[in-house]
């Protein structure tokens, strides 16, 4: 939704707009076009939306809010974009929202059952980095990956699993029970950020996996270490198109260079979203080439 702008929905790859009659029309054409007679989105019912999805308590979401979008019940995350601002050099918070971007999340069952054998070792969960660019289902492969490690497969028996739910977008949780299946032997800190969580399921919950999702600064790379030094698996994921791409990150480029991951999955949504375009070791053999869609 943007202000001014036409009303846009994007399933299974194609895009549509929805006319003043409620009706869909197909954007077509290598330079997508809108077709006419489309409904233009108002600031009034931006702002509408915004409330409703907040359970007009906007006021609550106000951190999350600051790092750009807030995550529903169920999962879902809104993304958010508009006036920003400052403090003290740091974003205070978004005023004048104009523009809003509803991803709905959904759970897979089944998705990672061509990346489980790869990931597994004689029965041990390899460390293990998830790297795909934005909107291209590595969340999605995470939570099955989490879902299956937990219950047990036919590549390992079911282990305890620890996940730190930053952005409630893995288990989906409300009141604090994960509304997507995570598995039978999985314990979710929802709403805690990674650094932290890592530390408090370590200390609290005796995990033998750890799962997080979209790694990045100083405190997650601190944590990380603390992670392995305890002897458990970890399980990341990482916005990012190859292992180069990671290897240019300052805070990842000594943990690729150490080959602290055992296994990496590229994932991309050329062809269909979810699709694994390779799956290395850690020094960066492949052992999975192009192709097949996993999500």
């Amino acid at each position: 939704m943007r202000v001014n702008g036409p009303l846009l929905v994007r399933y299974e790859g194609r895009e549509y707009a929805p006319t003043e009659k409620g009706e869909l029309q197909i954007c077509k054409g290598e330079q997508i076009s809108v077709p006419q007679e489309v409904h233009y989105v108002t600031r009034r019912e931006l702002v509408e939306t915004m409330e409703y999805i907040a359970g007009y308590s906007l006021y609550a979401y106000e951190d999350e809010l600051r790092q750009g979008f807030l995550t529903i019940q169920g999962g879902h995350r809104v993304g958010v974009a508009g006036k920003i601002l400052m403090e003290q050099g740091k974003i205070k918070s978004i005023r004048h929202i104009s523009f809003l971007n509803v991803r709905l999340a959904h759970q897979i069952e089944g998705c990672a059952d061509r990346v489980i054998p790869y990931i597994v070792e004689k029965g041990e969960v390899c460390h293990t980095l998830i790297i795909s660019p934005p909107c291209c289902g590595k969340t999605t492969l995470l939570r099955d990956v989490v879902r299956q490690i937990s219950n047990g497969t036919t590549w390992c028996v079911g282990k305890n699993v620890g996940v730190v739910d930053e952005r409630s977008e893995i288990g989906g949780s409300y009141q604090g029970v994960p509304q997507n299946d995570l598995g039978i032997r999985t314990d979710v800190l929802d709403c805690c950020p990674k650094a932290e969580g890592m530390m408090m399921l370590i200390r609290s919950m005796s995990p033998e996996v750890v799962a997080v999702d979209e790694i990045g600064d100083y405190g997650d790379i601190k944590a990380i270490e603390s992670v392995l030094n305890c002897g458990c698996r970890l399980i990341a994921t990482v916005h990012g198109s190859s292992i180069d791409d990671i290897k240019k990150k300052p805070l990842l480029q000594k943990m690729v260079q150490e080959h602290v991951f055992e296994r990496y999955i590229i994932l991309n949504g050329k062809k269909q979203i979810g699709t694994v375009r390779g799956i290395f070791d850690g020094r960066g053999t492949r052992l999975f080439g192009e192709g097949g869609a996993v999500c």
